[in-house]
């Protein structure tokens, strides 16, 4: 099995306001960079439309180390998302869970691959994070 990093990052100006996501992939040293954004989103759906849009580039399955600074989407990939799904996607507090079409891709993508999440404190001068977080602002600035 491949053994895959990703790093990745989310952006917003105003949330909701326009929103930038940047990601790095990095195989047997070689690395790629992958960056897009919307007009009117949330910082939390940059977040996850970066592991997203980085877990799709791959063609097989994987072993995948996902580095992020967004702790929402970390808890919800390693704790929160089982018990929404044995609630039928109804948060604890028994509301509808927010971006539920984004968590289904997410959760697909976690039984497709072996993903290690990975919280980094962002803004702390990790360098792949501090990368992505410039993708995503330069993808804000080409909307």
């Amino acid at each position: 099995m491949k053994e895959i990093e990703i790093f990745t990052d989310g952006a917003c100006k105003g949330n909701p306001g326009p929103g930038g996501y940047g990601c790095i992939l990095r195989y047997l040293g070689k690395s790629r960079e992958i960056k897009g954004g919307e007009k009117m989103t949330t910082n939390n759906i940059m977040e996850m439309k970066a592991a997203i849009v980085a877990l799709n580039e791959l063609k097989e399955p994987c072993k995948v180390s996902l580095t992020t600074d967004s702790q929402y989407l970390v808890k919800g990939a390693t704790e929160w998302m089982f018990n929404w799904v044995k609630k039928g996607w109804m948060t604890a507090s028994r509301q509808p869970v927010k971006n539920k079409e984004l968590w289904l891709e997410v959760f697909r993508l976690n039984k497709e691959h072996k993903i290690t999440w990975i919280w980094t404190r962002g803004h702390s001068g990790h360098p792949e994070n501090e990368r992505c977080d410039q993708l995503a602002n330069e993808a804000i600035l080409q909307l």
